[in-house]
């Protein structure tokens, strides 16, 4: 019986030309030295050049009904899930179809084809941007993403079912991973936006924390999932957290903190003249981070990550030249 038959069809990954899955494809390929199948899925083609030897490469959405057939093809023995929608301000019924439904359809495709464990990235967003947040939140703290802010109200529906498929069918192990604000050299996001500003503007009253993971740490925690699984829910986070007023600090930027109604009023002038996608209910994203407590995810899933979050800042900066310009 060779390798791959001795695995079962290895590992298959959504989202794997991502900023985190190509990273993880990339690893899982290493690691594997070619003797384990790696399947990288993807709505957007990977170009040629860009392919690694030994990888599987699949042009797909999540939300097709042909998964069930791709999966059926390959029989994982796990699979990755990260194919998700990340930017806020989107399209809400579109984001909710690639999140909800598909994640619901690469459920129902891990099961037919007899996959063994389902690792999926949710987000600290799915606890819900509140004032009586918990600081820090713990794995069993109540999921309230806000309703009227699709990106966590799609989170917290993704854990929901995830929830009732744990119920229904425990054969299929669950790890599912809470990632904070996820940090590179490369990370190129609304969030580096709000840093990078010539004037980061914060807000009266609220210190607006930010937990903080490096790319390299989360890549680190779901190679280790996937080589020494151990199912279970499992905030990612580094130790320690930043504020908006020390981020602007450490990138040489003015601080403006402005009172909430005003940065309310603000956002609604401007969605009227279709000047920005996000609006006043996007405040609360500001104004009530969720600081997430890693402890269950190195006592009981084994992993600390390698930077805390001064250095996982420090990192995404030295990819950031232009920032002591």
């Amino acid at each position: 019986m060779n390798a791959i038959e001795t695995l079962n069809g290895g590992v298959l990954v959504t989202g794997a030309a991502g900023f985190i899955g190509s990273a993880l494809v990339a690893e899982l390929a290493r690691e594997g030295e070619g003797h384990e199948r790696v399947v990288a899925l993807d709505v957007r083609k990977v170009a040629p050049q860009d392919r690694l030897a030994g990888v599987t490469y699949v042009t797909a959405d999540i939300r097709d009904p042909v998964l069930k057939e791709i999966f059926a093809r390959y029989k994982p023995r796990t699979v990755v899930h990260l194919a998700s929608v990340v930017a806020v301000g989107g399209d809400p019924q579109r984001d909710w179809e690639i999140d909800v439904l598909g994640t619901k359809n690469v459920l129902e495709a891990s099961l037919e084809s007899g996959v063994e464990h389902v690792i999926v990235t949710s987000s600290g967003a799915a606890y819900g941007y509140h004032a009586d947040n918990p600081v820090p939140l713990n794995e069993d703290d109540p999921l309230r993403g806000n309703v009227d802010f699709p990106y966590a109200r799609n989170k917290r529906e993704v854990e929901e079912m995830l929830a009732e498929w744990h119920d229904l069918h425990p054969h299929l192990a669950q790890t599912v991973f809470r990632p904070c604000t996820v940090l590179g050299p490369t990370t190129n996001n609304q969030i580096t936006a709000m840093f990078e500003r010539p004037v980061v503007m914060g807000l009266t009253g609220t210190p607006t924390p930010f937990s903080l993971i490096a790319d390299s740490d989360v890549v680190a925690a779901l190679v280790q999932a996937v080589r020494q699984p151990k199912p279970g829910i499992y905030n990612l986070s580094s130790d320690g957290m930043l504020s908006l007023r020390e981020i602007a600090g450490l990138n040489h930027k003015l601080y403006l903190p402005i009172p909430p109604g005003l940065l309310k009023a603000a956002l609604w002038l401007l969605k009227s003249l279709r000047l920005t996608r996000l609006g006043p209910g996007h405040v609360k994203f500001i104004q009530y981070r969720p600081v997430l407590a890693n402890h269950k995810l190195k006592t009981e899933f084994g992993f600390t990550p390698q930077f805390n979050a001064l250095e996982v800042f420090e990192r995404y900066r030295a990819g950031r030249p232009e920032l002591d310009a």
